[in-house]
């Protein structure tokens, strides 16, 4: 499980004293433990899709973050946001392109918005991104 993988590369970040790639994974961890522990008390388990959302969400509030401090002209502190960016995407899975979201959809017998955003989002959650899927739709 992923949420297991980041403990696991947050332990040897540690062991390495590694500080900003700890404190990387760190706030990803207690992100997903937070969403862990809603999660249980409905009886539930986090699931690798969700951890993926977690991952994504946290690279998108970095990248924010990153804009903040170049229009501050502080590149140094950009510079550390780069590599706390690179850590995170070292557990999410390689994006589709254009091509391989385009080819999924003219496989698809039905091709109505409704079906292609659930089946891209039960099948390919994480790996494509539903806005590009959305306008390759509307092209077709």
């Amino acid at each position: 499980m992923l949420f297991d993988e980041l403990k696991k590369a947050k332990m040897a970040a540690m062991k390495e004293h590694n500080k900003v790639k700890s404190d990387t994974l760190g706030v990803a961890i207690a992100k997903a433990m937070l969403v862990n522990t809603e999660k249980k008390a409905k009886g539930e388990e986090l699931t690798d899709a969700e951890m993926i959302g977690i991952l994504q969400k946290t690279v998108k509030e970095l990248e924010e973050e990153k804009a903040n401090y170049m229009q501050l002209s502080r590149s140094d502190d950009a510079a550390n946001v780069d590599a706390q960016i690179d850590y995170i995407k070292e557990y999410l899975p390689a994006m589709m392109n254009d091509d391989e979201i385009r080819n999924i959809i003219l496989g698809m017998e039905d091709k109505s918005v409704g079906t292609v955003m659930k089946t891209f989002k039960a099948k390919y959650a994480g790996q494509a991104d539903m806005k590009k899927v959305q306008e390759i739709l509307k092209s077709l």
